[in-house]
Protein backbone atom coordinates (compact mmCIF):
# COMPACT_ATOMS: atom_id res chain seq x y z
CA UNK A 1 0.00 0.00 0.00
CA UNK A 2 1.19 3.25 -1.10
CA UNK A 3 1.25 7.05 0.94
CA UNK A 4 -1.31 7.71 -1.20
CA UNK A 5 -4.03 4.54 -0.53
CA UNK A 6 -3.12 4.68 3.13
CA UNK A 7 -4.01 8.25 3.46
CA UNK A 8 -7.58 7.32 2.15
CA UNK A 9 -8.05 4.68 4.16
CA UNK A 10 -7.18 6.15 6.97
CA UNK A 11 -9.28 9.47 5.87
CA UNK A 12 -12.48 6.66 5.31
CA UNK A 13 -11.76 5.27 8.72
CA UNK A 14 -11.58 8.99 10.76
CA UNK A 15 -14.84 9.97 8.58
CA UNK A 16 -16.64 7.02 9.40
CA UNK A 17 -15.87 7.37 12.96
CA UNK A 18 -17.06 10.62 12.74
CA UNK A 19 -20.15 10.62 11.51
CA UNK A 20 -20.90 7.19 13.68
CA UNK A 21 -20.60 8.82 16.38
CA UNK A 22 -22.80 11.76 15.46
CA UNK A 23 -24.89 8.98 14.65
CA UNK A 24 -25.04 7.29 17.59
CA UNK A 25 -25.64 10.26 19.99
CA UNK A 26 -28.54 11.24 17.57
CA UNK A 27 -29.84 7.71 17.65
CA UNK A 28 -29.17 6.98 21.38
CA UNK A 29 -30.93 10.19 22.57
CA UNK A 30 -34.14 9.16 20.77
CA UNK A 31 -34.00 5.37 21.79
CA UNK A 32 -32.89 5.91 25.50
CA UNK A 33 -33.31 9.72 26.38
CA UNK A 34 -36.29 11.64 24.98
CA UNK A 35 -38.24 8.02 24.29
CA UNK A 36 -39.38 7.59 21.09
CA UNK A 37 -43.06 7.94 22.34
CA UNK A 38 -42.08 11.64 23.29
CA UNK A 39 -40.53 11.93 20.22
CA UNK A 40 -43.69 11.17 18.30
CA UNK A 41 -46.02 13.23 20.86
CA UNK A 42 -43.48 16.53 19.44
CA UNK A 43 -44.24 15.88 16.34
CA UNK A 44 -48.41 14.62 16.55
CA UNK A 45 -49.85 17.75 16.46
CA UNK A 46 -47.63 18.76 13.52
CA UNK A 47 -48.69 15.72 11.86
CA UNK A 48 -52.12 15.72 12.62
CA UNK A 49 -52.89 19.09 11.25
CA UNK A 50 -51.03 17.68 7.80
CA UNK A 51 -53.32 14.66 7.92
CA UNK A 52 -50.46 12.53 7.84
CA UNK A 53 -50.92 9.05 9.68
CA UNK A 54 -49.61 8.36 12.65
CA UNK A 55 -48.63 4.76 12.42
CA UNK A 56 -46.47 6.78 9.96
CA UNK A 57 -44.90 9.03 12.21
CA UNK A 58 -44.32 5.93 14.48
CA UNK A 59 -42.67 4.13 12.21
CA UNK A 60 -40.56 6.46 10.60
CA UNK A 61 -39.63 7.84 14.39
CA UNK A 62 -38.42 4.14 15.06
CA UNK A 63 -36.88 3.37 12.08
CA UNK A 64 -34.43 6.53 11.90
CA UNK A 65 -33.82 6.45 15.79
CA UNK A 66 -32.60 2.21 15.36
CA UNK A 67 -31.20 2.76 11.76
CA UNK A 68 -29.06 6.19 13.80
CA UNK A 69 -28.00 4.55 16.74
CA UNK A 70 -26.96 0.64 15.41
CA UNK A 71 -25.90 1.88 12.16
CA UNK A 72 -23.24 4.56 14.07
CA UNK A 73 -21.90 1.47 15.89
CA UNK A 74 -21.88 -0.63 12.84
CA UNK A 75 -19.70 2.22 11.02
CA UNK A 76 -17.51 2.59 13.34
CA UNK A 77 -16.69 -0.94 13.82
CA UNK A 78 -16.61 -0.92 10.20
CA UNK A 79 -19.10 -4.10 9.78
CA UNK A 80 -21.37 -4.22 6.94
CA UNK A 81 -19.75 -1.79 5.25
CA UNK A 82 -20.93 -1.37 1.89
CA UNK A 83 -24.55 -1.86 3.43
CA UNK A 84 -24.65 0.67 6.43
CA UNK A 85 -23.68 3.36 4.08
CA UNK A 86 -26.73 2.78 2.04
CA UNK A 87 -28.99 2.31 5.19
CA UNK A 88 -27.46 5.75 6.73
CA UNK A 89 -28.37 7.29 3.16
CA UNK A 90 -32.25 6.26 2.73
CA UNK A 91 -32.50 7.45 6.63
CA UNK A 92 -31.44 11.02 5.70
CA UNK A 93 -33.77 11.00 2.59
CA UNK A 94 -36.64 9.89 4.93
CA UNK A 95 -35.67 12.36 7.91
CA UNK A 96 -35.64 15.06 4.35
CA UNK A 97 -38.70 14.00 3.72
CA UNK A 98 -40.63 14.29 6.67
CA UNK A 99 -39.00 17.95 7.57
CA UNK A 100 -40.10 19.17 4.13
CA UNK A 101 -43.65 17.78 4.83
CA UNK A 102 -43.88 19.18 8.18
CA UNK A 103 -42.23 22.36 7.34
CA UNK A 104 -41.47 22.90 3.97
CA UNK A 105 -38.32 25.14 4.53
CA UNK A 106 -36.26 23.65 6.87
CA UNK A 107 -32.69 24.51 8.90
CA UNK A 108 -30.14 22.20 6.89
CA UNK A 109 -27.82 22.57 9.53
CA UNK A 110 -28.13 19.60 10.94
CA UNK A 111 -28.52 16.99 8.54
CA UNK A 112 -26.69 19.02 5.46
CA UNK A 113 -22.93 18.17 6.99
CA UNK A 114 -24.06 13.93 7.51
CA UNK A 115 -24.94 13.44 3.71
CA UNK A 116 -21.66 15.18 2.82
CA UNK A 117 -19.93 13.14 5.22
CA UNK A 118 -21.89 10.30 4.09
CA UNK A 119 -21.18 10.82 0.55
CA UNK A 120 -17.72 10.71 1.20
CA UNK A 121 -17.78 7.48 2.77
CA UNK A 122 -19.28 6.69 -0.29
CA UNK A 123 -16.82 7.69 -2.43
CA UNK A 124 -13.92 6.17 -0.50
CA UNK A 125 -15.45 2.76 -0.08
CA UNK A 126 -12.94 1.17 -2.69
CA UNK A 127 -10.13 2.68 -0.24
CA UNK A 128 -12.17 0.69 2.85
CA UNK A 129 -9.42 -0.98 4.92
CA UNK A 130 -9.51 -0.38 8.88
CA UNK A 131 -12.24 -2.09 9.82
CA UNK A 132 -13.63 -5.51 11.16
CA UNK A 133 -15.16 -6.60 7.96
CA UNK A 134 -11.63 -6.62 6.43
CA UNK A 135 -10.13 -8.38 9.08
CA UNK A 136 -12.82 -10.90 9.38
CA UNK A 137 -13.56 -11.40 5.58
CA UNK A 138 -9.67 -12.21 4.76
Amino acid sequence: MNQTELNYNIAELFIRCFLGILFIFQGYDKLFVVRIKNVVSAFHNETDRKKIPSFLLTFTSYFTSINEFFGGILLILGLFHLIVPILLAVNLLVVAIAFSLLKPIWDLQHVFPRVILLLIILLLSNYYYFGLDTFLLK
